[in-house]
């Protein structure tokens, strides 16, 4: 009962609430007018009344507007006779709407116009017998609808103010922490670097010394050595100080390899055991990859399999080919239908790209004809996938 209450309330209450309201309140400040001035008020002067007060259908979408035509039939009906008292109530009612809506922050000269529209009019028709306590109480009911306007459209734009806040604060809260993580793990590199090269600087110095020592003084080689080892060994040890900061805390300690190509039976072999089926087919000799290559074909296999499952309809096709100088990667599979499938985030190609990228290779992912998707990924695997000259930074390797 209470969820189809729910539903009934967002479905037609929240909706049609603004226009209900504005029929209310114009029925009401009509029967005011009415009600207060049936008997003593001439007939002329209550048309402009009532019109006033429908005037309030319209005071959301126009409110200025409304209050200039209200203070014209305020003058209107105060020139043709005595206005009705309900008037002052519904001038009022308009001035808050005034101050609440208006784009423009001026209550007090939006109550001042209205109320001076009526009190000149006033005067010039009936002289000093116009001035009495009534139009104090008009003035009170004028200038504190204005007032009152303006302090809730103040605590609205406050609470509307802190909510934005709060909700810009939790939004960017993890973003920010990540940031700063990343801030702290590029400092860590950069002194990583440093040190790295101060002692890769001190071996190659020393292992030019050994080399000429070994040709003239051998004897006086193993000193050398000790200092090339022992710069060696405090590299190793400022990498794993270093790598054993910058690794996530939650991930598990494991001492297996970095899976490769020779583990892809044990992967497609775990899709099938959960009913997703995969067609491999395998072109060329296979032979041993230099392990940035090996780690990236098995990394981008393992994500386009794992999409293809997840997004597509049915099974998947792999294609894996050893060519010259080249692993070339091939995966397939048929899009889901209209609603068939889960929206992604969009990193698993880019995790993909990055993978490909360490290795110095070309990825294409996208759908393709016959409504499939396609995944083809190019590795090379000669000589050029390691430039000798420029190895791969700390931020190419994934």
């Amino acid at each position: 009962m209470r969820a189809m209450c729910g539903r009934w309330r967002a479905r037609y209450l929240d909706r049609y609430r603004g226009p209900l309201t504005d029929l209310v309140l114009a029925t009401v400040g009509v029967l005011f007018v009415l009600f207060n001035g049936y008997t003593a008020v001439h007939p002329m002067s209550m048309l402009p009344s009532v019109l006033c007060a429908v005037l309030l259908l319209a005071r959301r979408r126009y409110p200025v507007q409304i209050l200039l035509a209200a203070a014209a039939l305020s003058m209107v009906a105060v020139v043709v006779s005595r206005p009705p008292d309900g008037l002052f109530v519904v001038a009022g009612m308009l001035t808050y709407a005034t101050a609440l809506y208006s784009p423009r922050r001026q209550p007090w000269f939006f109550a001042l116009l209205l109320w001076s529209s009526i009190m000149l009019a006033g005067t010039l028709t009936y002289v000093t017998d116009w001035w009495n306590t009534e139009q104090f109480t008009a003035f009170a009911l004028i200038v504190g609808g204005a007032v009152w306007g303006d302090s809730v459209r103040m605590r609205r734009a406050y609470v509307a103010e802190v909510t934005e806040r709060a909700r810009q604060a939790e939004a960017t809260r993890e973003v920010e922490a990540r940031r700063r993580v990343m801030d702290e793990r590029l400092r860590i590199a950069r002194e990583l670097h440093d040190v790295v090269a101060h002692h890769i600087a001190v071996i190659s110095v020393h292992a030019g010394a050994a080399g000429h020592v070994l040709r003239n003084e051998p004897e006086k080689v193993w000193p050398v050595l000790g200092h090339i080892r022992t710069a060696a060994d405090t590299v190793l040890d400022e990498i794993k100080s270093v790598v054993s900061v910058l690794r996530d805390p939650d991930d598990l300690r494991s001492t297996e390899p970095a899976p490769g190509v020779d583990r892809l039976p044990e992967l497609l072999a775990g899709l099938r055991d959960t009913g997703f089926p995969v067609r491999f087919r395998q072109r060329g000799e296979p032979r041993p990859l230099p392990a940035v290559v090996n780690l990236a074909a098995y990394r981008i296999v393992q994500e386009a399999l794992t999409n293809a499952h997840r997004h597509g309809d049915g099974g998947a096709t792999l294609d894996l080919e050893y060519a010259a100088d080249t692993l070339s990667i091939d995966v397939r599979n048929r899009v889901a239908g209209r609603g068939g499938g889960r929206p992604g985030s969009g990193f698993g190609l880019v995790g993909m790209r990055e993978r490909a990228a360490a290795a110095h290779g070309t990825i294409e992912a996208g759908p393709a004809p016959g409504g499939l998707f396609r995944v083809r990924a190019a590795l090379p695997t000669g000589d050029q996938t390691i430039d000798r000259a420029n190895p791969p930074t700390a931020a190419e390797v994934p």
